[in-house]
């Protein structure tokens, strides 16, 4: 096998392997925290007090969903580099009554999380995860649950009982899509398993935040197993490539910062998502513990640079027409820079140039998506990150297929692609004269 292709190989069986420890946003996050201190990075409190030191790494979670980490250079900072992604996918969030019983059957009660694409969810096996928060002696403690087995499945309406179901159907949450849980009253109920399976009382229970997820691992398809296939890809597969790249850098002249938000796939506007404080308050901490001040922040975000890292549609083989002419991204085709005249992705001229140069710089190929014009797409972080910090900013993704989907598909060379890009990108510092003209050193 060649080298470049041994490479990108193990990057992306890597991220299999991180895809399937992290079913929901709350484990993404905790995964990445401990590869992080695994790194010897430093977990800070946001309701402490921080003490920063030049040559220091260290990293702030919110809510146990979203995670900031950044390293300090040994000289004075001149900016900042930031690649910002997401931890979560769209899914079904559990209600906090969960059982539904009828017909001789428990189902349970789901709400839907995000976009979801609501067919493939059916007919195959499912489980829960996410956190419990759970009475203590010392006050309430948050608890990660796996239900680590098949445990629930969505079952389909027979065509013998629906003739006109492939002819098109409008699903009902409430009514279609609440999983078969068990048969009859069931031994234990559903919040019981889940204590049972994080090693808690039931009656310790305060609350829970739990959600459905796919069962079926990542694999690679295609003739030359060219393609990966797998839950979550948007977006834990921008998420793991720059975590690697920010792990690989070369600290330099700027402070280098990977940022993961909760509650991108339902418009980030929470505590933990993109469109809260937690990025300019980290950003002004940062500045302040160093001994700097505002105007120290002022200064440092206008020659710094944040990519906004979310996937991108690929060109559907079946569906061309509904890609723009030109700007169509293939799987395994490297970077996508992402444009949008309604600023739904920041790219502008002078940000993709930089990109451009960056890719050329790190030897990975690059390319373009732009929406059909007759047909609206969707938004990420950038814009909702520029509202709240403005340095130069740009949109980026992995192509892939089935977006939104339980089980998803991108390139299995292209997770490689990036973490080299991201490798680059946090090596450089971005340098800006007079005339705004640009420059990566």
């Amino acid at each position: 096998m060649p080298e470049k292709e041994s490479r990108s190989r193990k990057s992306a069986q890597n991220l299999l392997n991180f895809i399937q420890k992290s079913p929901t946003s709350f484990h993404a996050a905790e995964n990445a925290a401990a590869e992080l201190e695994r790194q010897g990075f430093v977990r800070l409190q946001e309701n402490r007090e921080w003490k920063l030191a030049p040559g220091g790494e260290y990293y702030v979670m919110r809510n146990g969903s979203s995670l900031i980490a950044f390293s300090i250079p040994e000289q004075p900072f001149e900016g900042f580099q930031m690649i910002c992604s997401h931890t979560d996918s769209p899914a079904f969030k559990i209600k906090e009554i969960p059982e539904l019983e009828g017909s001789g059957y428990v189902r349970l009660n789901v709400e839907k999380y995000g976009g979801a694409l609501l067919v493939p969810w059916f007919d195959r096996p499912l489980s829960a995860a996410g956190r419990l928060l759970v009475r203590t002696p010392e006050g309430i403690s948050s608890v990660l649950v796996n239900i680590d087995r098949d445990l629930l499945i969505i079952p389909s309406l027979a065509i013998h009982l629906n003739r006109e179901a492939n002819n098109g159907y409008k699903y009902q949450i409430q009514k279609d899509l609440c999983p078969l849980y068990t048969q009859g009253a069931g031994k234990r109920t559903f919040l019981a398993l889940a204590a049972e399976e994080a090693g808690v009382k039931e009656e310790a229970l305060l609350g829970a935040e739990l959600y459905l997820y796919n069962r079926q691992k990542g694999t690679f398809t295609g003739a030359d197993e060219e393609f990966i296939s797998s839950p979550r890809l948007d977006d834990l597969q921008c998420l793991f490539a720059s975590l690697q790249g920010f792990l690989q850098a070369e600290n330099r002249r700027s402070i280098k910062m990977f940022c993961a938000f909760d509650n991108e796939e339902v418009g980030s506007r929470s505590r933990q998502g993109a469109a809260s404080t937690f990025l300019p308050y980290t950003l002004e901490r940062i500045c302040c513990g160093l001994g700097g001040g505002r105007e120290k922040l002022m200064t440092a975000l206008a020659s710094s640079f944040i990519i906004s890292a979310d996937n991108a549609h690929a060109v559907h083989p079946a569906y061309p027409e509904k890609s723009d002419a030109q700007n169509r991204p293939r799987m395994n085709g490297g970077i996508v820079i992402k444009y949008n005249a309604y600023q739904k992705y920041t790219t502008d001229a002078r940000s993709a140039a930089v990109l451009k140069l960056l890719c050329g710089q790190a030897g990975v190929p690059w390319q373009t998506y732009v929406n059909h014009s007759d047909a609206a797409g969707g938004s990420t972080l950038g814009n909702i990150l520029n509202a709240q910090v403005s340095p130069y900013t740009a949109d980026i993704g992995l192509a892939q297929l089935a977006m939104h989907s339980p089980y998803e598909t991108a390139g299995a060379e292209d997770s490689w692609y990036l973490e080299q890009a991201a490798k680059e990108f946090y090596s450089s510092a971005l340098v800006v004269d007079e005339k705004e003209n640009l420059r990566l050193e």
